[in-house]
This record gives C-alpha cells, structure tokens and sequence, in this order.
C-alpha cells in the first residue's frame, strides 16, 4: 500500500512520494545535460593533481576494507570544515532537505527523548533536529571530525544539545544506553563499502524496540540521467566554487566519486532489511537532485 511521510505535502513540495523499497523506481524524465566527458582537472593534466587516495577507485591495495581511505576522508573533512558552512550554503535546498529528514524522523519516533546526529558534520543537521523536535529531547552529535566536531561547538546550543568524536559502527563507545532515533545524513556514502553492514548493524542495536533511523543520502548508481546530472552539477558549480571560496578542493572531488560509487538505493535498503531493520521505506526529493538525493527511513522491530 503506497504511503507519504507528512512532509510531502509542505508548501515547498521538496519531496516525492515515498513507496516500498522493493517498488522504487527512479524518475527518467527530466533535464537532460549532456557533457558527460571527463572534464580538464581529471584527465587532461592529472600529474597537476595532488596524489591522494580517492585516486584510481578510491583504494590502495591491502586496503580492502577501506581503512585507509576512510582516515583520509576525515583528515579532508578536517582540513575543508572552516569552508563547510560558506559552500554548503550556496547549496539551494540543502538545508530544507535536512528539515525534511529530520521531520520524516520525527514522524517515526513520537516523543523521543534521546536522540542521535551521525555524522553531525558542523551541525547543520543538529539544527534541524532542533528544529523539528524544539529542545525538549537530548540531543547527542557524534562525528569522526575533529574538525567538523570544533565549527559545531563553536555555535550557540541550547543545553541538551552536546557533540562527541565518534565514528559509524561504534556507537556503543559513545552511548550508555538505546536512543528513540538516528539521524544520518550524508554519512553512509563515506562508510566502506566494507564496513556499512557493520556501521548499520550498530546503529540498529543503538535503537531501542521501536526507534527509528532515517538516512538522508546520494545515490545515483543505476540511473543513467541522475549520474548525468550528478556530473553535470560537480564539474560545473560545486567544484569550481570549491577553488573561488578557497575550499579543499580534494574534499570535493571526493564528494564526486563518492557519491557515484555508492549503492543503488536499493541495494542500500536491502542491506538495511539484512541487518536487522524492518519497514524500510524510502522517497526521492524533487527538483533538479529528483533521483540524486533520497531519504531512507525505517525501524528496529519491537
């Protein structure tokens, strides 16, 4: 039976309808952009390019489960957060998106009492928590970035909003006891593929019977016209304003790669329903990230 989350009927119509996992399919119409070549940065002068690991599918040999490359995502993180806030901002809907997620979360949960931010980044996503829920829950922002975690502290929070380190798969580092909801928005892409059974596996047993995640996550894999766009966008707005406001451009061609090698939606879900999750269920945004951008929400079983 096709359901919606509420937020699908706010006046900005940011989101569209939500359907079993199963039953999802991409939206194929749409703008069409054309120039899907490797674009001068990438291939025409590579040896100008810094060396790093998200070179060469983002690997190094007898990195297997992505331990390496997931330290130097952090350190980019590091280095990019005091730009974070300026770039992310530029981003026409990246705050009424993360609103959204945290509504869908908040039609999950009831009345939480505890919740958590993983990957709080610099806080975005703890203020829209904040915004769905007031400041009548705990709020806890849990991120590997030392960085990120600093621009985060630096704001101005109401008193049951605190951040810590942490990382995706050890919850249990950070918690003393299950929290009513989760919250993790652009986190999962930057989890190895090799670790993300495990960092979901933990964020199930983080919940207690009855809590509810909700993920907020680019995927494009599958969709020919999403990765077109997804190109498009990258190599025509997002890095190059990386270089003028002096962003880490390794952070943002990251971000490219990134999101183009993540798992179909799904077989995101599917690896939810795997571990343990029971009524995943999931929706696109609308505009020009339709297909690009989803949310995923659903439930540790009582």
């Amino acid at each position: 039976m096709r359901r919606n989350f509420d937020a699908a009927d706010s006046p900005e119509d940011l989101l569209v309808g939500l359907a079993p996992v199963r039953h999802h399919q991409s939206d194929q119409a749409g703008v069409g952009l054309v120039d899907t070549r490797e674009d001068v940065e990438t291939s025409a002068h590579p040896a100008q390019r810094r060396p790093d690991l998200f070179d060469g599918g983002g690997r190094e040999p007898g990195d297997a489960d992505g331990v390496q490359v997931s330290a130097q995502v952090t350190r980019e993180f590091d280095a990019g957060a005091p730009r974070y806030d300026l770039l992310v901002g530029l981003n026409p809907g990246y705050h009424a998106h993360l609103d959204a997620a945290a509504e869908a979360l908040a039609d999950g949960v009831g009345v939480p009492e505890r919740l958590v931010d993983l990957g709080c980044g610099s806080g975005a996503s703890t203020r829209a928590l904040l915004r769905a829920f007031g400041d009548r829950v705990t709020i806890l922002g849990v991120d590997a970035s030392a960085g990120m975690l600093a621009q985060a502290q630096a704001k101005d929070w109401p008193s049951p909003v605190s951040f810590t380190a942490g990382r995706a798969g050890e919850l249990d580092a950070v918690l003393d006891a299950p929290v009513d909801g989760i919250l993790a928005a652009y986190l999962f892409r930057n989890v190895p593929a090799g670790q993300r059974d495990t960092a979901l596996a933990d964020a199930l047993a983080a919940l207690r019977p009855g809590g509810t995640l909700v993920v907020l996550e680019y995927s494009v894999a599958g969709d020919p016209r999403a990765e077109r766009v997804w190109r498009t966008v990258c190599r025509t707005v997002v890095r190059p304003l990386a270089r003028l406001t002096g962003a880490n451009p390794a952070l943002y061609r990251y971000l490219e790669r990134s999101v183009l090698e993540f798992d179909t939606v799904e077989a995101f879900c599917d690896r939810m329903q795997a571990v343990g999750f029971a009524g995943v269920e999931c929706r696109t945004v609308s505009g020009w990230q339709r297909g690009i951008l989803h949310i995923v929400r659903a439930r540790r079983p009582l």
